[in-house]
């Protein structure tokens, strides 16, 4: 999942026989994807990005990190 540009996307892999143990997948950014699962008896969260790399300017890399950590508080 990229931008409109189709650059700096993130994406996932999910073995096909744990494609039935996915509950959700979203979206957040075009730099960020959470996929919740059911393993067992426990729900997994597996929060995937594509972080910036050292060219791009400090406050861009501080709003995706604080991205990020928001959405890491939410998961119990």
């Amino acid at each position: 999942m990229g931008g409109e540009e189709r650059s700096d996307g993130v994406g996932i892999f999910v073995a096909e026989k744990r494609m039935d143990s996915v509950v959700n997948v979203k979206r957040h950014s075009k730099r960020v994807l959470i996929l919740k699962m059911v393993l067992d008896n426990g729900l997994l969260n597996v929060i995937t990005v594509y972080a910036l790399h050292s060219g791009k300017p400090g406050e861009e890399k501080e709003s995706f990190w604080n991205e990020v950590l928001h959405l890491v508080s939410y998961i119990p």
